[in-house]
């Protein structure tokens, strides 16, 4: 679970409430009580529901859910994912946001769910990457685990990944490399060194110095992916990134790299359609 979640559920509630749910508050008895239940709109996988738990508990303790699906389920309409159970202005209150976080994240896992589904019968892995809704990355990171993909790398901190603007301000490849590996061991960390190539003549660069974990090949064509992994021959974890599509996907991992980062599984997304009605 994300650790700052509780944080950033008290921001959500002060972006939406602010001083006050003013609808809600002039027409429902504070002692009114009810239940909701979600209902699925559209097929695909559920993602977000640990999530709303911690949504609903945060604003009151008292509401109480009964789950009858999880994270990670195949939905179809009008499926119920849950029902909760409590103060009706509570549930009016929690209702837009817990919906925004489902659906956005739901919305994630079907399509990574649909990427995997193109990729069965190969080894090749989906990433996802740093394109992210700026303070929601943690949660549609584990939106895409949710589907079935892996997470890159989270942030700037936990990995290195050498890009071609580091390595033409650092002076090229080898200096890029050198002194990744040489901070890594003055800070006295261990972190993973990936670096982009754009080229045939930098994957050789690269394979001469050594000391790399993964090269990313940029913008290559299906027929160079193929010609690069033989050039690597499995002695770096490879990586295909930009320009892939959906249609694309395929060929990409027939050319047998490990990974194919895709951006758009974040960045461009469309919410998973669902609602929260009351229980008459």
């Amino acid at each position: 679970m994300i650790d700052n979640l509780d944080a950033l559920i008290k921001l959500w509630f002060a972006e939406d409430i602010g001083d006050g749910d003013h609808t809600t508050l002039s027409c429902i008895p504070a002692d009114a009580m009810g239940k909701s239940q979600l209902i699925i709109k559209e097929n695909g996988v559920l993602a977000g529901v640990e999530i709303a738990k911690r949504i609903f508990h945060a604003f009151d303790p008292e509401l109480k859910m009964t789950q009858f699906l999880h994270d990670g389920d195949r939905i179809k309409i009008g499926d119920i994912a849950f029902i909760v159970e409590g103060r009706v202005q509570s549930l009016l209150q929690t209702e837009r946001l817990m919906l925004n976080v489902m659906q956005r994240m739901s919305g994630i896992a079907t399509r990574t769910a649909e990427y995997i589904k193109q990729l069965e019968g190969t080894h090749t892995r989906v990433l996802d990457t740093r394109k992210t809704t700026p303070g929601l990355r943690l949660l549609e990171k584990e939106a895409v685990k949710i589907g079935g993909g892996c997470n890159h790398r989270i942030g700037l901190y936990d990995m290195i990944l050498l890009k071609d603007n580091h390595i033409d301000f650092a002076g090229g490849i080898e200096k890029a490399i050198t002194r990744a590996k040489e901070y890594c061991k003055s800070k006295g960390k261990n972190l993973k060194i990936e670096i982009e190539v754009r080229n045939f003549d930098e994957i050789c660069q690269v394979m001469a110095v050594g000391g790399v974990n993964r090269i990313m090949l940029d913008n290559f064509t299906p027929v160079d992916t193929k010609k690069a992994v033989e050039m690597i021959d499995g002695k770096y974890e490879t990586e295909s990134s930009g320009g892939i599509t959906f249609d694309t996907l395929r060929q990409y991992a027939e050319c047998g790299v490990d990974f194919i980062s895709v951006g758009a599984l974040t960045h461009s997304v469309k919410s998973l359609d669902m609602s929260f009605k009351a229980v008459k």
